[in-house]
């Protein structure tokens, strides 16, 4: 048996540091696709050389179509635009879903038994989109949302109290974006419950900087968004599956009954593993997490109405 073969499709920052990030396992196959000539092929081959350097010896492919990608274990597509200034969300919404249809679409057809993990916003719409494209099952199309928003919790709260980020562990459940649904219930530092720790208004004050994580990211940079911890957590979400770790991550997917929600995509905690997103794990909610969540999901429903109509 060879290595397991990972696809990134989208060569820009978050692709682009995925495949880095992939590669430095040193465990896999990575191909790189992206459309524009030459840069995947270029980062693949600056990827490829650091090899010596950094310990590894992964064969790292970039290329502008999808022949290469035939017989992938998982995808991680990142590819899209990011929103313009003066560009309505609709706009936004439309290219993207076309972008995605596109990938899927070739995908699907080179590596039949594929796992796709999206990272393209808007994010549970994406996910939609993949599903009524590829006809995959619901566990092998999962969207990397909660994972990036915990992690930036766990920041938050770690820097706040003095302690490692790996000993905070974080849920946050919801839509990618604004009605995104942190649980500080279920927040800990090694067992202990963060609102213990420190005071509410403090932990409140965490949650909103966690729900603007993205936005904050945005506005210092000035051009372009946050990588670096996007592309962990895709990486993050990858391992989990390929080495079948069994780890409960917060992942968008689509519900059926869980939380008491139907027909919608949106992130809930998922047991990760060979299968890809074996099955949802159900927290008990207060009625005010519920509401939330429930806020979250119609929001989502919205953007997905959308989509299929802009796309039909």
């Amino acid at each position: 048996m060879g290595r397991p073969k990972i696809t990134v499709v989208g060569a820009g920052n978050v692709g682009g540091t995925t495949a880095q990030r992939l590669a430095e396992r040193n465990a896999y196959d990575v191909v790189l696709v992206d459309i524009i000539e030459g840069v995947p092929q270029g980062k693949a081959l600056d990827i490829s050389q650091a090899g010596p350097v950094c310990g590894y010896s992964t064969k790292v492919v970039g290329s502008n179509s999808y022949v290469e990608t035939a017989g992938s274990s998982i995808a991680v597509i990142t590819s899209g635009i990011p929103r313009k200034p003066g560009m309505s969300r609709d706009e936004l919404l439309t290219t993207n879903a076309k972008i995605v249809k596109t990938v899927v679409s070739e995908l699907v057809s080179r590596s039949p038994d594929i796992i796709l993990i999206l990272v393209t916003n808007p994010l549970d719409a994406m996910v939609h989109v993949a599903r009524t494209v590829s006809g995959l099952p619901k566990t092998r199309i999962i969207g990397m949302a909660g994972v990036l928003d915990s992690a930036r919790m766990r920041t938050f709260i770690a820097q706040a109290l003095g302690v490692p980020g790996r000993d905070v562990e974080a849920m946050v459940l919801g839509g990618h974006g604004d009605t995104m649904v942190p649980l500080p219930r279920y927040t800990t530092v090694k067992g202990r419950l963060v609102s213990e720790m420190m005071p509410n208004d403090q932990l409140e004050a965490i949650v909103q900087r966690t729900r603007d994580g993205g936005a904050e990211i945005v506005g210092l940079l000035k051009t372009g968004s946050a990588f670096y911890a996007p592309s962990a957590s895709a990486v993050d979400m990858v391992e989990a599956i390929l080495t079948d770790q069994k780890r409960v991550m917060p992942c968008a997917v689509l519900c059926e009954g869980e939380y008491g929600l139907r027909d919608v995509v949106v992130g809930v905690p998922v047991q990760l593993g060979k299968g890809g997103a074996e099955r949802v794990i159900v927290y008990d909610l207060t009625p005010a997490e519920q509401k939330a969540l429930e806020v979250s999901a119609n929001a989502v429903r919205e953007l997905c109405a959308t989509v299929d109509r802009l796309m039909a």
